[in-house]
């Protein structure tokens, strides 16, 4: 297969992946009695950030922290300026109150416990479990909190599938946005080459972007559908989930070692991207294209001053 056609194909992959997902879990919320903004917190999320899961993992057990963390930083920082912002550049999105009066809390607060934990240059293994058991404390509150809410105000929707089939959806899409993705940067860093563009530049927009692809897919999707809260709980879940969980898990493998002052610039931009979003959230009653706007300016100055820093 060329590089053109596997970036084809691996574009088709992952947005047959993307709709399979949205619609298998959307179910499966109706089902649990839990709203759709928190699947797409939790289970959304997690297998969207499938890619950089695999990434850090092979890292961590390869002693290559440096690629580990920098998968995350990058990829958060993707997730919420770039990724987002082209989103409600396209479609706007409605903004659940939830998403600011506790999921971006959590989301920030797990950004600024990372750098504190990184000052060190390590994250050691009982810091790892520590972020583990935080997220599955975090998980745990919200499915809780969400039935009793959907208990309380008989907001149960019905099913439009056999379980079997939802779950099936789910499973297909998780592997179909890890291929597509696997695919799509395959052929895209080929063609990149080919054209002469150079490897730095290919990292910081074709990687970093192509590790994000199923979240960028996957949240515009689920804005087509219909399912806005689907499509911002799964970027700010994706965030909590890279930190926590990725990282967390990571580091119980092996803990993680490296020089942070390696990564103030970009985990900067990381607490800088999260901080935005709480402002742009509460200006108005849905984030609309000039919020898309600023966010998407927000990543090209990044790439820009990435690029200065060579």
């Amino acid at each position: 297969m060329n590089e053109w056609m596997m970036t084809l194909v691996g574009l088709v992959v992952l947005v047959v992946g993307a709709e399979a997902m949205v619609r298998g879990a959307v179910d499966l919320a109706f089902r649990a009695r839990i709203s759709p903004l928190v699947v797409g917190l939790t289970v959304v999320s997690m297998g969207t950030s499938a890619p950089e899961l695999l990434v850090s993992l092979f890292a961590a057990l390869k002693g290559s922290s440096v690629i580990a963390v920098g998968n995350v930083v990058g990829s958060n920082i993707v997730n919420i300026t770039f990724i987002l912002g082209l989103c409600i550049l396209i479609l706007p999105l409605e903004v659940d109150r939830d998403s600011y009066r506790f999921h971006w809390p959590v989301m920030m607060a797990a950004s600024l416990l990372f750098g504190a934990l990184f000052m060190d240059d390590a994250i050691s293994m009982v810091e790892g479990a520590v972020f583990v058991l935080l997220l599955l404390a975090y998980i745990v509150w919200m499915v809780r909190r969400s039935r009793q809410q959907t208990a309380a105000h008989d907001e149960r929707q019905a099913a439009s599938m056999p379980a079997w089939r939802a779950i099936a959806l789910l499973f297909i899409g998780v592997l179909g946005l890890a291929k597509g993705a696997d695919w799509f940067v395959e052929g895209s860093v080929a063609i990149s080459r080919g054209l002469g563009v150079s490897e730095q530049l290919i990292g910081v927009t074709v990687v970093a972007i192509g590790t994000s692809l199923p979240e960028l897919v996957t949240s515009l999707v689920a804005a087509l559908r219909k399912q806005a809260d689907v499509s911002l709980g799964n970027l700010v879940g994706s965030n909590v989930f890279n930190l926590m969980g990725i990282l967390g898990i990571s580091a119980m493998i092996k803990p993680i070692e490296g020089d942070h002052t390696a990564f103030q610039l970009d985990n900067g931009a990381m607490l800088l991207s999260a901080a935005l979003l709480f402002p742009l959230m509460r200006l108005g009653e849905r984030l609309g294209r000039w919020q898309g706007a600023v966010l998407v300016l927000f990543y090209v100055g990044y790439v820009l001053l990435v690029l200065q820093r060579g």
